[in-house]
């Protein structure tokens, strides 16, 4: 095993799991973590320092990520290279438009789901964060900006309070205030890392700012459709003097969860709860008789749960899967067209 520093380490997030696995670490290696990964290169800590790395040929068609710990070696004229990936605690990631896996963070132990309560307001897109984080097995903490500006603050609220499991941490935030500092102190502990997750200008460099000192540049939003320009464009991690570690994101259109439909279903732990009471074992929650969900859980949210568990068994089909399923409804909606057209014929 190797020779680490384990105070200075824990300052960029190290923990007792991250050591466990270092006992077959070769001689000669350094513990680093990735804070930022650009084109050619990569950005790494070992608890004292910053430095550019290059990773090794073995190590390219890895999946890296921001947040992950890994092993690097110095062999000649000061160069680093990254010769092994420690195998991530956490990891969380979601599928693009084309149903490819896209990694975003690895090795967090809370999100921090940013939201503005202005035009940013969508809580469709937060449920649609809520299933991302949870089922990487990621702790959840909703931050709501923008309380002092944004019309309608308090109703809003409420009606997250309402919609949403009352076990979810709900907050509002002023992200240019230190108050902001000691509402999140619970998780802001020493040796924790934070993601902040949300759209473009809902304040998460701002938050950053605030909670590490950072300089990220921040930006405003359009005044016509309320949404944010992009200032943040690549993740990165950084200090807090508390001993946490935060990774800024940039803000992300395109959130479809990498999970199948059993883990979308239970990232929904009130409707799977109540799916336990519900007459029929596969009940859908539509029209069925004896449905312990659908007069309980908000219509909205329940539509919100369908739709994402939709997109994740479509994101299971194959091509074969998704041609075969095309014919079924061409095959249906021919016999729907042709049953229209009979009542349609006088009888004689």
């Amino acid at each position: 095993m190797i020779d680490i520093d384990f105070a200075s380490l824990r300052r960029i997030g190290l923990n007792n799991t991250i050591v466990s696995q270092l006992h077959d670490a070769p001689e000669g290696t350094r513990l680093v973590r990735i804070t930022e990964i650009h084109r050619e290169w990569l950005t790494v800590h070992d608890g004292q320092n910053e430095r550019r790395a290059r990773a090794l040929a073995a190590l390219r068609g890895a999946d890296l990520a921001v947040g992950d710990w890994v092993l690097s070696s110095t062999p000649s004229h000061d160069e680093h290279w990254l010769c092994a990936l420690l195998p991530p605690v956490t990891h969380i990631a979601r599928r693009g438009s084309d149903g490819r896996h896209h990694s975003l963070v690895s090795n967090v132990d809370t999100a921090l789901l940013v939201m503005g309560l202005d035009k940013d307001f969508n809580p469709r897109r937060l449920e649609r964060y809520l299933a991302i984080v949870k089922t990487a097995n990621v702790d959840p903490v909703i931050v709501l900006s923008k309380a002092d500006i944004a019309e309608d603050a308090q109703p809003r609220m409420e009606l997250l309070r309402q919609r949403l499991p009352a076990n979810i941490p709900l907050l509002a935030v002023n992200t240019l205030s230190g108050d902001a500092a000691v509402q999140l102190s619970p998780w802001l502990g020493a040796g924790q890392t934070l993601v902040l997750l949300g759209s473009s200008g809902a304040g998460k460099s701002s938050l950053t700012n605030t909670l590490a000192q950072a300089h990220q540049q921040t930006g405003g939003v359009r005044h016509g459709d309320g949404r944010g320009r992009h200032t943040t464009t690549a993740r990165s991690l950084h200090q807090c003097a508390s001993g946490a570690c935060i990774i800024d994101t940039p803000g992300l259109r395109s959130w479809q969860p990498d999970a199948d439909e059993a883990s979308i279903a239970a990232s929904f732990e009130d409707i799977d709860a109540l799916a336990a009471q519900c007459q029929f074992r596969d009940c859908r929650h539509a029209s069925e008789p004896g449905c312990a969900v659908r007069d309980v859980v908000d219509a909205d949210r329940l539509q919100n749960y369908h739709k994402l568990l939709r997109e994740a068994r479509r994101s299971e089909q194959t091509p074969l899967d998704r041609i075969a399923e095309v014919a079924k409804w061409k095959v249906l909606q021919r016999a729907a067209t042709a049953r229209s057209k009979d009542k349609k014929v006088p009888r004689r």
